[in-house]
């Protein structure tokens, strides 16, 4: 028995193994590209550099002049990137806030004739808003569906899939961002914004969009997946940082959630980003404020601001906080599971039979979300007004629209509200506002409380997964804040103590959920801290968000990870799995190495690409003895340029001159990097003629002569943190050596430059 149960661990570790990047195969399962159920290719990103002959070539080109000029150039993109990202957020908040606007104020207006007649028309917008968005993503931009943090995650985890970054994406994701959340659908614009921002960054960092003529050579200056790995880690920043107004909060959240290769430097560039971005948001909504922007006020921007609250807790508060805490990892958990099942349905089977059905889908969830939220408010009876407070600045009854809190809807007098119409028929940034909103003791029963949570939480379940750009931030904190909030009633009943509020419970209610979800911990907690405005509860939340993830955890993995794994996105975690621990590397090398010659003849090039879909290949040469040596790895997509452009052909099969500047090097490193997000070249799109294929290439100036190489006893798990830490896209697994030349150690790598130029001294440093 227990020897079936290694077996089968073995075999689920080698099942995980053959996920990983460019560990190749020669079916159509590789893992170097994979194909998901939508038919998209997953490609992995190559961040190694390639130091070839073309390599150095272009680096003795280079001055100390152009080393500053690219370091300036990266620091300038980092501000277009905050610019850019910040002027789309500014947009698409202006758009979703007036639609929502006028929504509500012509429904309202509607409504105090006759109901009926404002059902209509408020069914109707939401309905052509939502099919709106719909129709964008399926006939213009279908990878601009969903949130594309996972789509992003994947990127700079070194996966690359078709369309996630190209410009119609970013159209795509923006309109219809605009439309779905305008449409009042249980869904956020905060996760498609990190995508804007990535686009952005994606398509500033390869000179914008060819496809469209919107292209400009001075911009483009990084043409490897490195930098440009950089540049969208910038635009992840600085789409969180836009979405919540959370700068510090934009910095964590690419640190701790989607990259996963960091470095100082990229540190600086990433909050340089984030801080324009805070600096572009807080303008327009200065400019805004003097009522430039229509329905867009002070509610535009996720803050709210609940620094006039709870000012202190005491001890006996920290039990039902932590209850909190495990209420949302146990909800948290459950969402993601229900949101899996939902989604597996719906790509394996729903979605399949064509755009068509993704857009009745759209239509029939938005009238659904359209029906509970006007039709449940109908059926809750009106409360009075609570007693003004002079020092209160809230109004009792409100009108929906733009802030405010005890909306007078189906109200038979008119000093009264009705407390569930105050969260469901208002805007999700509104409700969250009232949900946390301090001095409103009594203002929500627990009977709404709880009729919203269940009724919020299913929509959002269902909701996720359509063809719609949709973030689950908002739902997210939408959820939390009203379960904290019925805790906060109970502690407010229990303790009789005047100053526990209830929006602090909503507030740790919401941070809850998102860390039962997402798994997020550092960065979530300083989010929160940020767009509430109020350090003092940074204690509590820290306490909730370590419990709900720990809950949450004991279940299933995080919501983007659950939600990768669906989209067949090979993610390689930050720790390798327990049972890669007991094998080798000679283990995992389950396929069949495919190998070319020094000098190959094209013909044959031809006929080993069309055979298989290997993105790497060893090259092989024989020494004066007849030995044997593997002096490279040539990637597919060296071969493929070398193939399309043919100025590389020779009429000889013998190796040219080895030696560096014999030989002219017609291609530069750029032109053998795959635009981002693109299929690139294929196979298919290369024509030779006859003479063609009987002519011959010399491989040498354009392969990669020094790859990683490990032994094939090396264990798994040593592979695994080495190619993932590296970011590698192959990985040469070799016999033992038979001897060592030489032994490096710390103190060799400790060189530094000596007042004469060509030549380097040690540091004299004793390591202990």
């Amino acid at each position: 028995m227990l020897s079936n149960h290694l077996q089968n661990g073995i075999e689920t570790a080698k099942m995980v193994w053959s996920r990983i990047p460019n560990a190749e195969e020669g079916d159509h399962e590789h893992a170097g590209l994979l194909r998901k159920s939508d038919g998209s290719s997953v490609e992995s990103l190559e961040y190694e550099v390639v130091e070839n002959h073309a390599y150095w070539e272009e680096q003795d080109q280079r001055g100390k002049l152009f080393l500053v000029y690219y370091v300036v150039v990266k620091w300038f993109f980092a501000l277009l990137i905050g610019i850019g990202t910040g002027l789309a957020a500014v947009f698409i908040n202006l758009s979703v806030e007036n639609f929502a606007g006028w929504k509500f104020a012509l429904t309202f207006s509607i409504i105090q004739k006759s109901y009926v007649a404002g059902f209509i028309v408020y069914v109707l917008i939401n309905l052509v808003l939502v099919l709106s968005s719909v129709y964008i993503i399926t006939h213009f931009a279908p990878a601009a569906a969903g949130s594309g943090i996972p789509e992003i995650k994947g990127y700079l985890n070194g996966v690359d899939i078709h369309g996630v970054l190209l410009f119609r994406t970013l159209i795509g994701k923006i309109f219809g961002s605009i439309g779905s959340v305008g449409g009042g659908l249980a869904l956020g614009k905060e996760g498609p914004l990190v995508h804007t921002g990535a686009c952005i960054a994606s398509l500033l960092g390869q000179g914008g969009s060819t496809k469209y003529h919107l292209s400009s050579r001075w911009l483009q200056i990084f043409k490897s997946d490195r930098d440009r790995r950089d540049l969208v880690t910038c635009g992840c920043a600085a789409g969180v940082a836009a979405a919540f107004r959370a700068p510090v909060g934009g910095v964590l959240f690419a640190l701790e959630e989607v990259t996963s290769w960091w470095r100082s430097q990229l540190m600086w560039r990433v909050f340089f980003t984030s801080a324009i971005v805070a600096v572009v948001v807080r303008t327009a909504m200065g400019w805004c404020k003097n009522g430039n922007c229509g329905h867009f006020g002070s509610g535009g921007f996720i803050i709210w601001d609940i620094s006039g609250g709870q000012e202190d807790y005491s001890f006996e508060e920290l039990l039902p906080m932590a209850i909190i805490g495990v209420i949302g990892g146990l909800l948290g958990a459950l969402f993601n599971q229900l949101t899996l099942y939902i989604s597996y349905w719906r790509r394996n089977h729903l979605h399949k039979k064509g755009n068509q059905v993704k857009i009745i889908e759209a239509c029939l969830v938005s009238l659904i979300t359209s029906i509970i939220s006007f039709g449940l408010p109908l059926l809750r009876k009106c409360s009075p007004c609570p007693d003004s407070d002079p020092d209160s600045s809230l109004e009792c009854p409100r009108p929906p629209g733009m802030y405010g809190n005890y909306v007078n809807f189906y109200c038979s007098k008119e000093k009264e509200y009705n407390d569930l119409a105050t969260i469901f028929f208002n805007t999700q940034d509104d409700a969250i506002r009232n949900l946390f909103s301090a001095k409103t003791i009594h203002e929500f029963s627990a009977q709404s409380l709880l009729t919203f949570l269940v009724m919020f939480y299913t929509l959002a379940v269902v909701t996720f997964g359509t063809a719609v750009p949709a973030g689950q931030f908002i739902p997210g904190i939408m959820i939390g804040s009203t379960y904290g909030r019925l805790v906060g009633m109970f502690v407010v009943n229990f303790y009789k103590k005047l100053s526990i509020e209830e929006g602090t419970y909503a507030l740790l209610g919401a941070a809850s959920f998102l860390g039962g979800s997402m798994r997020m911990t550092v960065s979530l907690c300083v989010i929160m801290v940020e767009i509430t405005n109020n350090l003092k509860l940074l204690p509590l939340i820290m306490l909730v968000l370590l419990i709900s993830k720990a809950v949450g955890d004991a279940f299933n993995e995080g919501l983007y990870e659950e939600q990768a794994r669906l989209k067949g996105i090979p993610l390689l975690e930050s720790k390798p799995k327990y049972q890669m621990r007991k094998m080798t590397a000679k283990d995992a090398c389950r396929q069949r190495v495919v190998s070319f010659p020094r000098v190959v003849k094209v013909a044959d090039i031809v006929s080993i690409l069309q055979s298989n879909k290997h993105n790497g290949f060893p090259v092989i040469d024989h020494t004066r003895t007849g030995e044997t040596l593997v002096i490279g790895l040539m990637p597919r997509s060296h071969l493929l340029v070398l193939l399309q452009s043919k100025v590389d052909f020779q009429h000889s099969p013998l190796p040219s001159d080895p030696r560096p500047g014999s030989r002219p090097i017609r291609h530069t490193p750029s032109e053998f990097v795959k635009p981002a997000s693109s299929k690139g070249i294929s196979i298919e799109d290369i024509h030779l003629s006859s003479d063609d294929l009987e002519m011959y290439i010399d491989l040498a100036p354009f392969l990669n002569p020094s790859p990683y190489i490990v032994p094939e006893d090396m264990s798994l798990t040593k592979v695994y943190n080495l190619f993932r830490q590296l970011g590698l896209r192959h990985l040469f697994v070799v016999p033992r050596p038979s001897r060592v030349i030489g032994l490096i150690t710390r103190k060799d790598l400790l060189i530094e430059d000596s007042e004469e130029s060509d030549t380097v001294e040690l540091q004299s440093t004793s390591v202990s």
